[in-house]
């Protein structure tokens, strides 16, 4: 696991972080875990299948579309990757 050093926290911030972290139970090091898990985890998992629903609406795309697209697809059976 990863080491983070902060430097340089201004007192009145250190002060209510740990004011903070008192009030959910936890020691300074784990609130600040948790405050930054919290800004760069997305809130929800971006599913793919709902992602390329949003896609289709947003477009338009309409059965029609889709026929074309299927039309133009390469049926071609793919080849392996060679090997080294």
């Amino acid at each position: 696991m990863a080491v983070l050093t902060v430097r340089n926290v201004p007192d009145e911030v250190h002060r209510a972080l740990r004011v903070q972290a008192a009030r959910h139970g936890r020691s300074t090091e784990a609130e600040v875990r948790a405050i930054i898990a919290a800004a760069v985890t997305p809130a929800r998992r971006l599913m793919l299948g709902d992602a390329l629903a949003a896609l289709g609406r947003d477009l338009a795309l309409g059965d029609d579309d889709i026929d074309a697209l299927g039309d133009v697809r390469d049926r071609a059976p793919a080849a392996p990757p060679p090997l080294p």
